[in-house]
């Protein structure tokens, strides 16, 4: 019998290919390969346009500034809140307060409501002018 090796496949290694890589290195003005081009027609040197620095660094080159961390988030960079952050905190919950008493005034419940706070006004303010009535007379 005779013993036969078997060869271990193999498996192809991306990093070296298996077709040579050709020589890609620029070839030199003495070099014979490259041919002589003529010049072409002489372009003045035109130094490109910079845009003039601004004053303000956060001001971007169309002329909008970019937001601050305390613009953005409402606080500091020490986490304090700013002034306007809790401006805006406290006008957002007036005019959600105003505008719910204004539905809860315009349901039924509401209206039934305001009737019974009306009575017991009334009732008061009637009570509260007999009891000075009866300090009159004495």
């Amino acid at each position: 019998m005779s013993t036969h090796e078997s060869s271990p496949e193999r498996v192809p290694d991306p990093d070296s290919p298996e077709e040579p890589v050709p020589d890609v290195t620029p070839a030199g003005p003495d070099t014979p390969s490259v041919p002589d081009v003529p010049p072409g027609p002489s372009i003045p040197d035109v130094p490109p346009i910079d845009p003039e620095p601004s004053p303000d660094p956060d001001i971007t080159p169309t002329g909008t500034r970019a937001p601050t961390i305390e613009e953005v988030t409402g606080y500091t960079e020490g986490g304090v809140p700013t002034f306007d952050s809790v401006r805006d905190k406290i006008e957002r919950r007036a005019g959600t307060a105003t505008g719910m008493e204004e539905l809860a005034h315009e349901s039924a419940a509401g209206r039934s409501l305001d009737e019974k706070y009306e009575e017991h006004r009334k009732a008061a303010a009637d009570r509260l002018d007999e009891i000075r009535q009866s300090m009159k007379k004495t």
